[in-house]
């Protein structure tokens, strides 16, 4: 089975091929020859990552998944949400985005966290979705350099390491990417 997996992001890209056997060719936005930025125009996860899948099927025909992922922080009313990549800003980076979570702390003693991952399913033109979270805190400093994102931040729930300490195996076994992807699997097994 070959699936498209609709993101420009090589980290999610390499995170997922981990994860997935071997039997399911992933195949990037690249190897189809779509350049262009996926739209994620809508207010929600579930919203965004549907979007990005109905493009890539609409437009180039291939069965694909898309996932939207956020990051929410109970102190900061659940930001920053649907806009983890651009917190900071439309043309921020990680870096800025971790800073702008860790001053909007500063404080705070409530720095309870989830990461929350969605998966919307093409497949013949039927529509799936599939959820994953990881609850955790916001820890005070960057600690790690794996990962990418908010990682070298998030101290899952019951660990002493975080993210961004974590090789990809051990982090896909708890993270909200990994508990969607056992999901989408687990369901692609059924078809």
């Amino acid at each position: 089975m070959k699936l498209v997996f609709a993101t420009n992001n090589p980290n999610k890209i390499a995170e997922i091929k981990s994860l997935i056997p071997f039997k399911i060719e992933i195949l990037s936005l690249k190897d189809i020859n779509c350049n262009k930025e996926l739209p994620e125009t809508q207010t929600t996860l579930e919203g965004n990552a549907m979007q990005k899948a109905e493009f890539v099927f609409d437009n180039y025909g291939y069965n694909c998944f898309a996932d939207d992922t956020g990051l929410e922080v109970n102190a900061l009313n659940n930001e920053p949400g649907v806009y983890s990549a651009r917190y900071a800003g439309e043309d921020c980076n990680s870096e800025e985005n971790m800073q702008k979570v860790l001053q909007n702390l500063e404080g705070k003693n409530n720095r309870k966290a989830k990461f929350r991952t969605v998966i919307a399913l093409i497949i013949d033109g039927e529509k799936y979705l599939f959820e994953g979270e990881c609850k955790g805190e916001i820890i005070k400093e960057k600690i790690g350099e794996k990962g990418f994102g908010y990682d070298p931040i998030f101290l899952p729930k019951g660990f002493d390491t975080t993210f961004a300490q974590m090789t990809k195996q051990e982090k896909g076994i708890i993270s909200h990417r990994g508990i969607a992807t056992r999901k989408l699997l687990n369901f692609l097994q059924t078809i």
